[in-house]
């Protein structure tokens, strides 16, 4: 069994591949080519976090995984990040063990992944101007991504806490050579942006329909109980994309909040929902019909997409040899 740790993934992780790879693995989602269950959630009330299980086997790949992820979201107010994970990776014949890896970064590094999936797809090819609204993991990693499918030419980092949104934005123009800058979590963050990454725990929408100009893209990735990053008027005018309409509308914790309370006060129906990634991907259907529209890509992650990035992971750390065998 391989043992890779945090700085082995992503070390072997190739960003841009796992954009292409995340394309192919949504397609096989939405087609009904593979098979994964719901995620399994074991509720830690007294603490405010979960701990889920999120199986799959992938037939393309010939992967069978299963990642086990915290969700914390106090952890935000420390040095821990709210999303902790592992990724066991089986034999698909055997069903042996195979391997064994750290799964926060490649929770970081797909959540992303598929948001600059989707910018690709549904983002106008002109669009330059990046806002961040957070200043944690996600964020970092969005910083990162996006770039890899659009032309970036100004982040913004909007924050609840000038001085971290400060830092961050510091560290985004130091790494990526792009200006970058704090900005006000208001609706002057959302003018002239043409995508927006929404990165947060958020109990509140920090986006905002009446700040949505025609024409702007949104991801959204943030989720977990009590989780609401965009408010019901941005949802109903918004052509909005998911991963999996299965996923996005499970009850309680697991789904997204955004838009199931948009259901449940009668803002929109389950048919607003206009496509999942998927599809787009297959050209089954069209992700921005025009300039003007709103789009929004809600993510609330699924298995796939962490299977996905495993098998990357392995095919890589085997070629460089990387990681420790260990027998168990």
């Amino acid at each position: 069994m391989l043992i890779l740790n945090r700085e082995e993934v992503e070390r072997v992780l190739d960003l841009d591949k796992l954009v292409d790879a995340l394309a192919a693995a949504m397609a096989d989602l939405s087609a009904g080519r593979l098979s994964m269950p719901a995620r399994n959630i074991c509720e830690v009330r007294e603490h405010g976090g979960w701990l889920a299980a999120m199986p799959v086997f992938l037939g393309s790949l010939q992967v069978l995984s299963t990642k086990l992820v915290t969700l914390y979201p106090r952890n935000a107010a420390g040095p821990l990040p709210t999303h902790q994970a592992v990724v066991v990776v089986f034999d698909a014949a055997t069903g042996a063990p195979r391997a064994l890896m750290d799964g926060t970064f490649i929770t970081a590094a797909r959540t992303a992944a598929g948001s600059a999936l989707a910018t690709r797809l549904l983002a106008r090819p002109d669009a330059d101007v990046l806002t961040i609204i957070g200043t944690g993991v996600q964020a970092r990693a969005h910083a990162r991504a996006i770039p890899r499918v659009r032309r970036v030419k100004e982040i913004r980092v909007a924050g609840r806490g000038r001085e971290k949104a400060e830092a961050l934005a510091a560290e985004i123009s130091r790494e990526l050579r792009v200006p970058a800058a704090a900005c006000s979590l208001d609706r002057e963050a959302f003018q002239g942006a043409g995508i927006i990454c929404a990165t947060t725990c958020a109990p509140d929408p920090v986006v905002r329909g009446e700040w949505l100009e025609p024409g702007t893209h949104v991801n959204s990735v943030g989720m977990g109980p009590g989780v609401c990053e965009v408010d019901a008027e941005a949802v109903r005018r918004a052509r909005v994309v998911v991963e999996s309409r299965t996923a996005v509308l499970a009850p309680g914790a697991s789904g997204a909040n955004d838009l199931t309370w948009a259901i449940r006060d009668g803002v929109i129906t389950e048919s607003h929902i206009h496509a999942e990634i998927g599809e787009v991907v297959a050209g089954q259907k069209p992700g921005r019909i025009s300039r003007e529209d709103i789009t929004l890509y809600k993510s609330v992650g699924v298995a796939v997409q962490d299977a996905a990035a495993a098998q990357l992971v392995l095919d890589e750390a085997h070629r460089k040899g990387v990681g420790r065998d260990f027998q168990i």
